[in-house]
C-alpha cells in the first residue's frame, strides 16, 4: 500500500471516528433530554402531591412549587445537553448575561406577567376554586401559572387572563368570605300598602331556611319612582346559596304579592286627544 492509500485510509478512519463521535453525542444528548423530561415531570407530580397533602400549603402554592421544580430541572438538563455538543456553558452564561437587557426590553410584558404571577402566588388575592372578577372577566379559578390565570365561566368557557392584567386591575373575590348579602329591589303600586308589602317580603324570605336569621332581613323604601314605590331588601346567606336564594325569592315574592293583592306596576302611557 503506497503513501497516498495510507493517507486516504487515515482520512477515512478519522472521518468515520468523527461521525461516530457526533452520532454518539446526539444519541446521548437525546437520552439525557428524554430522561430529564421524565424526571422533571415525575418530580413535578411528586412535589404537587406532597405539597397538596400538607394542611399548611394550599393547591395554589402546590402548583407554584411544582412549576419551579420542573423548570429548574429542565434548565439543568438543557445545560447538560449543550455540554454534549461542546458548548462552553460558562461562555453561554456570559452571553446570556450580556443579552439580558435586550431580552428584558423585548419581553417587558412577559416579565411583568411573571412578576405579577409571583405577587399573586405569595399574596394570594384568590386561590384555585374561587369565583372572581379580574380584568373585567368573571369565572372560577381553574389554574394559576407564573404567567397567566385560567378562569372557567358559568357557561363553561375558558378565559386566560395575563397575570399582569389581573394584578394591575381591581380584583373582586366572591368566595373568600363565607357569607354574602343578597340585595333585592321590589316595586309596588302607589295605591298598595307599603307595610303589608314589606311584611310579605320578609315572611317569604324567612320561610327560606338558607336565609340567615342574624343579621336580620332589612327592608326599606328606596325610591319614589315615576310609576312605583321601590322597596330595597337585604338578606344574608352562605356564599354558595346566593343565586339559589335570589332566583327563588324573585319567584316566591311575586306569587305572594299576587295572592295578597299587591300589584307590581309597569310604565303606563296615556294618550290625550284634543278637539279643534
Amino acid at each position: 500500500m503506497n503513501t497516498e492509500d495510507l493517507m486516504n485510509a487515515e482520512t477515512m478512519n478519522s472521518l468515520m471516528q468523527r461521525v461516530i463521535d457526533a452520532g454518539s453525542s446526539v444519541v446521548l444528548a437525546a437520552v439525557i433530554f428524554i430522561v430529564g423530561m421524565i424526571v422533571a415531570g415525575a418530580v413535578r407530580r411528586a412535589v404537587r402531591g406532597s405539597a397538596g397533602k400538607s394542611k399548611r400549603i394550599d393547591s395554589t402554592l402546590a402548583n407554584f412549587f411544582s412549576s419551579i421544580a420542573y423548570y429548574g430541572i429542565m434548565a439543568v438538563v438543557l445545560i447538560a445537553v449543550l455540554e454534549r455538543f461542546g458548548v462552553e456553558t460558562t461562555s453561554l452564561v456570559a452571553a446570556l448575561g450580556a443579552a439580558t437587557l435586550a431580552i428584558g426590553l423585548a419581553l417587558q410584558g412577559t416579565l411583568s406577567n411573571l412578576a405579577a404571577g409571583v405577587m399573586i402566588i405569595f399574596f394570594r388575592p384568590y386561590s384555585l376554586g374561587d369565583f372572581v372578577e379580574i380584568a373585567g372577566q368573571s369565572g372560577s379559578v381553574k389554574d394559576i401559572t407564573l404567567f397567566t390565570t385560567v378562569l372557567a365561566t358559568g357557561d363553561n368557557k375558558r378565559i386566560i387572563v395575563p397575570n399582569g392584567n389581573a394584578w394591575g386591575d381591581v380584583i373582586t373575590n366572591y368566595s373568600v368570605n363565607g357569607t354574602r348579602r343578597v340585595d333585592f329591589t321590589f316595586s309596588i303600586d302607589y295605591g298598595d300598602d307599603i307595610g303589608t308589602a314589606m311584611g310579605i317580603i320578609q315572611d317569604t324570605l324567612r320561610a327560606d331556611t338558607r336565609v340567615h336569621k342574624d343579621p336580620d332581613i332589612f327592608t326599606g323604601v328606596t325610591t319614589h319612582g315615576g310609576s312605583s314605590v321601590d322597596i330595597v331588601t337585604r338578606a344574608w346567606c352562605d356564599g354558595g346559596d346566593y343565586w339559589g336564594i335570589y332566583f327563588d325569592a324573585m319567584k316566591n315574592v311575586k306569587e305572594a304579592f299576587d295572592a295578597k293583592g299587591i300589584s307590581i306596576p309597569y310604565p303606563h302611557q296615556v294618550n290625550i286627544n284634543r278637539k279643534g
